[in-house]
C-alpha cells in the first residue's frame, strides 16, 4: 500500500511557521526563512514557472517528493495563504483535497491540479486522497493542525523535517499538543550546508482517554 507522509520545514526551537501567519502574510512573520534552502533549488523553482536553480542533494530531496506525491492533503488555512500565491499551473501538478467545515466547489487549475474541498473530515480526505493518487504517496502538506490530526488518528506513515539553521522565537509548533507516547524512529539524515533533512517512520503507539481528549482540545483551538 502507498504511504502517507508529511513533508515539513522547521526551525531550530520547532517553529513550521512565524507569529502572525495570513494570506497577506504567509508562513508568518520570518517564517520564509525556514524554507530558503527550497528556493534556490532547480526542481522547487521549476514548480514555480522560475528558471535555474541549483542541482544537488536539496534539489534532490524536493525532486524524491514531486515524483512520490500523487495526491496532497492539506488545510483549509494553508489553502487560503497558497490561493493567492500560487501560480497557475500550482505547483503540486496533482489532486490536493483540503480539509475545510465551508463547502466549495472543486477548484480546477492547469497542470493537473484540482482542488477538492471536504468537509467529511480526514478519513474521508484520505479515502479520496488515495483513490487520486493511486500507485503513489500521499503528502499531507500542512499545516501544522492538519498534520497533528494525522498524527492523531494514526493515519502517517512517515515524517520529513528539514530542520534549518533559524530561531524565530515564537510561532506555530507542529507537535504541541501530540501525545508524548508518539515514537519516531529514524530512517534517513541528509544534511548540507543550509537544511539537515531529517525522516522519520511514524510508529504505533497507545494513546489514552485522556490524550485523546488533550489532542481534540488542542487541534479546535
Amino acid at each position: 500500500m502507498s504511504k502517507v507522509f508529511a513533508s515539513l520545514g522547521m526551525s531550530l526551537d520547532g517553529f513550521i511557521a512565524g507569529p502572525n501567519s495570513r494570506p497577506d502574510n504567509p508562513l508568518g512573520d520570518g517564517g520564509m526563512r525556514i524554507h530558503e534552502w527550497a528556493v534556490g533549488v532547480e526542481s522547487w523553482r521549476a514548480r514555480q514557472g522560475i528558471d535555474g536553480g541549483q542541482t544537488n542533494q536539496d534539489d534532490d530531496i524536493v525532486q524524491e517528493n514531486f515524483s512520490r506525491a500523487g495526491a496532497y492533503i492539506m488545510g483549509r488555512h494553508m489553502f487560503a495563504e497558497g490561493e493567492v500565491g500560487w501560480p497557475d499551473p500550482p505547483p503540486f501538478r496533482a489532486p490536493v483535497f483540503v480539509l475545510t467545515h465551508i463547502p466549495r466547489q472543486p477548484w480546477v487549475r492547469q497542470g493537473g491540479t484540482t482542488f477538492t474541498f471536504v468537509t467529511e473530515g480526514v478519513d474521508s480526505a484520505l479515502a479520496q486522497a488515495r483513490q487520486a493518487a493511486g500507485d503513489k504517496d500521499v503528502q499531507i502538506s500542512g499545516g501544522a493542525d492538519t498534520v497533528r490530526q494525522f498524527i492523531d488518528a494514526g493515519l502517517l506513515d512517515e515524517l520529513q523535517i528539514h530542520l534549518a539553521p533559524v530561531v524565530l522565537g515564537s510561532g506555530v509548533r507542529l507537535f504541541d499538543g501530540v501525545s508524548p507516547a508518539l515514537e519516531l524512529v529514524p530512517t534517513r539524515v541528509v544534511d548540507s550546508a543550509q537544511v539537515t533533512h531529517l525522516t522519520y517512520r511514524v510508529a504505533s503507539f497507545q494513546v489514552t482517554a485522556g490524550d485523546l481528549t488533550s489532542l481534540h482540545d488542542t487541534a479546535a483551538s
